[in-house]
């Protein structure tokens, strides 16, 4: 009973959805928020690419927004960013996004984000103030040796001499920047001093000449320094996280999640001073797990924050929309560790405990959005917590359970959420050939 007395709130608060390419509703919600953060329940599937490429494509045009920043390490993003901007030397979106090389290559290397960068480069193309077009930004903290070669790089060009003092520093990491989870156990472990004060000393370094850097070249000369002081903190940050990931799960989780609000503040501070704009509106690309707030959920409970919880902290609930994503069954792109290959893998149906659940057994269920803020009923009907389900990029049928699904207050977690009942794997751009013979629906690509 009631589980029907939440069913029926659902159905009434429910907006309908005929594909990914209607967003009408979902761009009403968001209103003025300036900062819209787009989560997902796996990080394999298509449609939830599609929907938030979608949702990004309005809000640029429609309302504004200054740029897209995704759960992805920086300099890899940046390629994709100078590319769509007219700069760069990539002469094409496969050969800008070929920076991606590392495990999970198909989370960006994919079909639906190769068509995003097309549609950024044309969108850009029609823009002539470079401060005016839109960039596409990294916020992990992952690429320790990149973005140090970065650092480098820059500054073997605008100012050797800190490029040799940079170099000194960062070879305090010898050849365990390689491998940097290497380098996290030796030092946790007392077999190798740490590099902290070594990476600290180099971004202190570039941001006390970041404004002489920024006087290079006009505008592109402003905005790569600015992206070498982003590979210096980069670093600084990954330092600190793997040293944590062997203090304990919650430590290294939240100092990437913080690390994470922490550019995307830095970021929006920079398309300010380069455009003007006072607070540059920024759409966020993420898994739900960093997007919904924390506090509404188990890891909160167990001392993690993650950015939908930092967003609402730091700028308000009136600034900020938090949207989920989720699916009932399907297919998805995953692995079954990590570093091993991506396969195409079915999802099985989701608990019935669940929220998925739920949202599965409405009339609605094929696909439809839930706008939850402010609805006193809904939310009743919401609580008390339920299972959700989080595929990364490892997805492990077998023990899903345990492996995949947490507790959570869903109307607590997010602003609202679109659920897609049946979701197909994503596409990566260099799947082996048993990965590209799926049948597609004759609506595909903008069908549910």
């Amino acid at each position: 009973m009631q589980d029907q007395s939440a069913i029926d709130a659902i159905e009434a608060a429910a907006v309908p959805l005929s594909g990914v390419a209607d967003t009408d509703a979902i761009v009403e919600a968001i209103g003025d928020a300036r900062i819209v953060l787009l989560g997902e329940a796996s990080h394999g599937s298509h449609e939830f690419y599609r929907a938030r490429m979608e949702i990004s494509k309005r809000l640029i045009r429609d309302k504004g927004f200054a740029a897209i920043a995704v759960e992805c390490d920086w300099p890899d993003a940046l390629s994709v960013s100078r590319y769509v901007q007219g700069r760069g030397d990539a002469t094409s979106p496969e050969a800008a996004m070929s920076c991606y090389e590392r495990f999970p290559r198909w989370m960006w290397r994919n079909h639906d984000v190769l068509d995003l960068v097309r549609w950024l480069h044309e969108h850009n193309a029609g823009i002539p103030a470079l401060e005016r077009r839109v960039g596409f930004f990294g916020l992990d903290l992952y690429s320790l040796r990149r973005s140090m070669d970065s650092v480098v790089r820059y500054l073997s060009r605008v100012d050797p001499p800190a490029a040799e003092r940079a170099r000194l520093r960062y070879s305090c990491f010898d050849h365990l920047a390689e491998d940097p989870q290497r380098y996290g156990y030796a030092t946790t472990f007392g077999m190798k001093p740490d590099c902290e004060a070594e990476v600290m000393r180099q971004l202190m370094g570039i941001s006390a000449n970041i404004e002489r850097y920024e006087k290079v070249d006009g505008v592109a000369g402003f905005d790569e320094a600015f992206y070498a002081q982003q590979n210096a903190r980069v670093a600084q940050n990954a330092e600190t996280y793997y040293r944590a990931m062997f203090e304990g799960r919650h430590e290294s989780w939240n100092v990437r999640d913080t690390h994470m609000m922490d550019t995307l503040d830095a970021l929006r501070q920079h398309l300010s001073r380069r455009s003007g704009e006072a607070a540059p509106k920024v759409v966020v690309w993420a898994h739900n797990s960093h997007i919904g707030d924390a506090r509404a959920t188990e890891m909160g409970d167990g001392g993690e924050i993650n950015l939908g919880q930092l967003a609402r902290e730091r700028h308000g609930e009136n600034q900020t929309f938090l949207l989920g994503f989720t699916t009932h069954d399907g297919s998805v792109t995953a692995a079954s560790d990590w570093d091993m290959p991506a396969e195409r893998k079915a999802v099985r149906p989701s608990r019935e405990d669940s929220y998925e659940n739920l949202m599965h057994r409405c009339r609605h269920a094929h696909a439809f959005f839930l706008p939850m803020r402010g609805n006193a009923p809904l939310l009743a009907q919401l609580s008390p917590r339920r299972l959700e389900r989080a595929i990364g990029v490892v997805y492990l049928p077998e023990s899903e359970r345990l492996s995949h699904y947490f507790h959570c207050d869903l109307g607590r977690q997010f602003d609202a959420i679109v659920h897609i009942d049946h979701t197909r794997a994503v596409k990566p751009l260099d799947a082996p050939a048993e990965m590209l013979h799926e049948e597609m629906p004759e609506t595909y690509p903008t069908g549910i």
